[in-house]
C-alpha cells in the first residue's frame, strides 16, 4: 500500500469518526458539571509536570495548597505529576477535596495517587472549561507551555470580561518578574495592553498573601450570591 493510500484510508476513518467525537466530547461535559456540580470556592493551581518532589517548587506547592485547604479551599489541578500531584498532595494532607482534571497526553502525563475526585479528558478545551467553571481563583506555579498557556487563558477571559475576575496569582518572582517586566514594557509600548490590564495580576512569594487574598475574594464572592438571592 502506498503512501496516498494510507492517508486515504486514515481520512476515511477520521470522517467516520466524526459523529462519535461530538458524544465523547458531550460525556466529557456531562461527566464534569456532574461530579463538580458541588465543588464551592475551590483554587486552581497550575504549574511544571516535571518538578520532583525534592524541588524547592514542588515543596512550596504543598505548602501552599495545605495552608488553602486548611481555610476550607478545595484544591483543583491537572491531575498528573510534578506541581499537579504536589497541589493534590497538600490538600489531601489537611483531608480537603482534591480535584485532578486528568488529560490524556503521549508523555509526562500520568495521574498522580493524591486525588479525592478524578476526572478524564481527551480534549483540552473540555477540561479548560472545567477549571474556569469551578475555580474561585488561581495559583500559577513555575511551568512551561502547558502551565502558560492556563495562565494566559485565564487572563485573556478576564481581560475581556468573558468571566468574572478572580485572583490570579503568579508564585515565584525569580522566575516570573522577567516575563512580567517583559510585558509591561513591550506590550504597553506597542499599545497592545493597557496599563490597568496588570491589575488582574498578582506577583509574589508569601504563601499568607495568597490566602489573604483568596479569602478576601470568597468574603466578596458569598456577599454576591447573598445579593443574587434577595432579588430572586
Amino acid at each position: 500500500m502506498t503512501i496516498k493510500d494510507n492517508l486515504s484510508s486514515s481520512l476515511e476513518e477520521v470522517k467516520g469518526d466524526e459523529a462519535w467525537r461530538m458524544f465523547r466530547i458531550l460525556s466529557e461535559f456531562t461527566e464534569g458539571f456532574d461530579k463538580l456540580s458541588d465543588l464551592d470556592f475551590a483554587v486552581t493551581i497550575f504549574g511544571s509536570a516535571r518538578f520532583k518532589e525534592e524541588n524547592p517548587y514542588y515543596k512550596a506547592t504543598v505548602e501552599i495548597a495545605q495552608a488553602l485547604a486548611k481555610e476550607g479551599f478545595p484544591i483543583i489541578s491537572g491531575g498528573g505529576p510534578g506541581v499537579m500531584e504536589a497541589a493534590n498532595r497538600g490538600a489531601m494532607d489537611v483531608d480537603q477535596v482534591s480535584v485532578g482534571l486528568n488529560i490524556q497526553l503521549p508523555e509526562e502525563q500520568h495521574p498522580n495517587p493524591y486525588q479525592s475526585v478524578a476526572l478524564n479528558f481527551r480534549y483540552f478545551f473540555a477540561r479548560k472549561v472545567m477549571f474556569v467553571k469551578h475555580s474561585m481563583g488561581y495559583v500559577c506555579m513555575p511551568g512551561g507551555f502547558g502551565t502558560m498557556d492556563e495562565f494566559f487563558e485565564a487572563l485573556t477571559l478576564m481581560q475581556t470580561n468573558r468571566i468574572y475576575h478572580v485572583p490570579l496569582i503568579l508564585y515565584g518572582t525569580e522566575f516570573w518578574q522577567g516575563l512580567i517586566d517583559w510585558m509591561k514594557k513591550t506590550l504597553t509600548q506597542f499599545e497592545t495592553v493597557s496599563e490597568i490590564d496588570f491589575d488582574l495580576i498578582t506577583l509574589t512569594d508569601d504563601i499568607d498573601e495568597i490566602v489573604s487574598v483568596m479569602k478576601e475574594h470568597r468574603i466578596w464572592k458569598q456577599k454576591q450570591i447573598e445579593l443574587a438571592k434577595k432579588k430572586q
